[in-house]
This record gives C-alpha cells, sequence and structure tokens, in this order.
C-alpha cells in the first residue's frame, strides 16, 4: 500500500483512529488478558473487523482521562 508523501518526500501511513488491544495494554502497562477484561466490559467503544478488535482511540482516551491517573 502507497501512502501519499509528505513535503519532504517521505511516505507515512495516516494517522489511526483506533487502538489494537495489545495498545491499550502497552499503555496501561497491563497484561492482554486485563486489557481484553476492560474491553469485555465496555468501558470503550469498539469495532469487529472479523476477529480483530479495534478500540475507539477517541473513546479510549477519554476514558483514560477519567480514570484520574
Amino acid at each position: 500500500m502507497r501512502y501519499p508523501s509528505t513535503s519532504s518526500g517521505t511516505s507515512t501511513p495516516p494517522s489511526s483512529m483506533t487502538y489494537r488491544v495489545e495498545d491499550i495494554a502497552r499503555i496501561l502497562d497491563i497484561g492482554r488478558s486485563s486489557a481484553y477484561n476492560l474491553v469485555r466490559q465496555g468501558h470503550f467503544k469498539t469495532v469487529r473487523i472479523g476477529s480483530a478488535i479495534r478500540i475507539s482511540r477517541k473513546s479510549f482516551d477519554e476514558w483514560l482521562e477519567s480514570q484520574n491517573m
């Protein structure tokens, strides 16, 4: 897949509007099982694409801010 070139001539992928479960596990410094539990508990908006789960970046970021960390 080719991405549009930037003014410097390099190709960059568009910024994603979603996180993977592995991403939120890394951000929160928790295991994947714990991250899947948070998803199952409905803390953020998710989309399933086949067997893949994608988490709304906006929904996750708002939830994280509400956790008073």
